[in-house]
């Protein structure tokens, strides 16, 4: 059954953001960080997340239903489902985990009947086990395109020696300085680059973590502190991870992704008309850095203004292919969820549509894509690491 009040969808393309994860420790030398590990509480959200997408995607009485697909039992051939192993890799993983045991969980269902005739069901219950490919930053640039990029860190650099930046250094300085109490030894300095020196989190970060996990931190901290923390982090991560040319460097992280979109979507315009190729969709554990740019490249943050900044942990996005409801080529609708406590998906304008043209989506960012790792390199002024002494 599928309902007819929007168009059919043929497959989606969904980033995930990690969720709740502890702790997370910024390199000294690079963007990386480490040691951050998913939480109970981090699991419980993914798996959330992994069963809206199920009520949306895999219901046939969703007016989303994904035309064809399997809804009980996994077909491996429907789904890709791909982490960044870069910096926190792990919460990347765990995260990515947790969703796709919401979206496909146990069934009893899942079990075979041996030759001498007894049935055995899959392990706990029916759990299904569905690969996860690592995206390894040292072999693939598509999943993280701003570490160990110089050129980014250039225009990070630009940006913090901008008129703009400075007035809101000036602004931000009084709260900063009442801040420093509750951040015991770290640093409240507002530049990102150089909070990247020193192994602390930022204090956005730490506030919002130590407001979740420690009750002493949450009793202290006064009224309206995170959320002044948070304003200023948006301002610096919405305009670092970000460009105003769609060709521009502070676009990376979306532009390294965009070939993998494309190559994910522009074979379903066959896809549709054979049967034998079951491919539906697609799943990336991602962090918050390419929601922004993906924003920003599809112009949904000009016409969507209220989506500027750091999206929550465990926020998704969706890009669904779907049939034209004038009748003509297939269209792009963006979704975007912001954590779990937003309970749906809402639909995002982008290029000034609702529904834009595959072609036309495909024609405004395909000159902007960086398309193998030897391009990433030339667009990053990188000769080493990541892949660029041999690209």
């Amino acid at each position: 059954m599928v309902h007819h009040g929007k168009p059919e969808l043929w497959v989606t393309v969904v980033f995930a953001r990690h969720a709740d994860g502890i702790e997370s420790f910024s390199s000294p030398t690079t963007w990386a960080t480490f040691n951050t590990f998913i939480t109970p509480l981090g699991t419980e959200q993914a798996f959330q997340s992994g069963t809206y997408l199920r009520s949306e995607y895999l219901d046939s009485r969703s007016r989303s239903f994904i035309a064809r697909i399997s809804t009980n039992i996994v077909n491996v051939h429907e789904l890709l489902v791909r982490a960044d192993s870069s910096g926190d890799g792990t919460v990347f993983q765990q995260s990515v985990s947790a969703v796709i045991q919401g979206l496909y969980p146990p069934t009893r269902d899942y079990k075979i009947t041996s030759a001498n005739g007894s049935t055995i069901v899959g392990a706990l219950g029916g759990f299904q086990y569905i690969p996860i490919e690592s995206v390894e930053m040292n072999e693939d640039v598509s999943l993280n395109g701003f570490l160990s990029c110089p050129n980014f860190d250039l225009h990070v650099a630009n940006l913090e020696q901008s008129a703009l930046f400075l007035a809101k250094v000036k602004e931000g300085g009084p709260f900063l300085r009442k801040l420093h109490h509750y951040l015991g030894a770290r640093p409240i300095d507002f530049s990102f680059m150089v909070r990247a020196k020193f192994k602390f989190e930022p204090p956005h970060s730490h506030v919002g973590l130590h407001r979740r996990h420690n009750s002493t931190f949450l009793h202290q901290i006064p009224p309206g502190f995170v959320n002044q923390a948070r304003v200023l982090a948006d301002f610096y991560d919405g305009n670092a991870f970000s460009d105003p040319n769609p060709d521009g460097i502070g676009n990376v992280a979306t532009r390294v992704m965009l070939p993998s979109i494309f190559s994910t979507l522009t074979p379903r315009l066959t896809r549709i008309a054979n049967s034998t190729d079951p491919f539906k969709l697609a799943i990336n554990g991602i962090s918050c850095k390419p929601f922004i740019s993906l924003f920003n490249l599809t112009e949904a943050a000009k016409a969507n203004p209220e989506i500027v900044g750091i999206e929550h942990y465990n926020s998704l996005a969706a890009l669904e292919l779907r049939n034209s409801s004038t009748g003509g080529e297939l269209t792009l609708w963006l979704k975007f969820k912001n954590s779990t406590d937003e309970h749906a998906f809402r639909t995002l304008t982008i290029f000034g549509k609702t529904d834009d043209p595959l072609s036309e989506f495909i024609a405004w960012l395909t000159p902007v894509a960086i398309n193998s790792t030897a391009e990433w390199c030339a667009a990053c002024n990188r000769i080493v690491l990541r892949g660029c002494d041999s690209a």
